[in-house]
């Protein structure tokens, strides 16, 4: 029938919004921070200290575990959606933007433990735009990724 439309959107799927772009964004950070960051509060030096005191147990494990799906889930579907190429882009973009806070002195260029925020940061942002992608590129083309049609 001429007059019948295919929509790559389900029927009840909300939208994709800034709201659900910054869920994301606050999942990638919970993944990156809780994995590693400067302040020592984190699963590395948890299990680090743990490993070095002969206390590692099935808790750290499990955490471990929990980690590892948050990255593979994140991972993969940034490497989907944007593949190699969109991945280098879009950190490349993260780059200069780093750049130009030391350049312009915005941020203080002699504290590793700041540079180090930041580039954790940056990987959230480079894992929330790659799980946004799929839904950005929908909605810019009109175009459905084939894994999102469902039958």
């Amino acid at each position: 029938m001429a007059g019948d439309q295919i929509s790559a959107k389900p029927e009840g799927e909300p939208g994709f919004t800034v709201g659900s772009f910054f869920l994301r964004l606050l999942f990638a950070l919970t993944v990156v921070l809780l994995t590693f960051n400067p302040s020592g509060f984190s699963f590395f030096h948890w299990a680090r200290d743990a490993f070095f005191s002969s206390s590692l147990g099935p808790l750290h494990v499990l955490a471990g575990i929990a980690l590892l799906i948050g990255w593979v889930l994140f991972v993969q579907a940034t490497r989907q959606a944007l593949g190699l190429f969109g991945i280098l882009l879009v950190g490349s973009l993260f780059a200069v933007l780093v750049w130009m806070l030391f350049f312009y002195d915005v941020v203080n260029s002699t504290s590793s433990s700041t540079l180090t925020w930041i580039i954790l940061i940056g990987v959230a942002v480079i894992l929330t735009v790659g799980m946004s992608w799929a839904h950005r590129r929908r909605r810019l083309s009109g175009q459905a990724t084939v894994d999102e049609v469902r039958g």
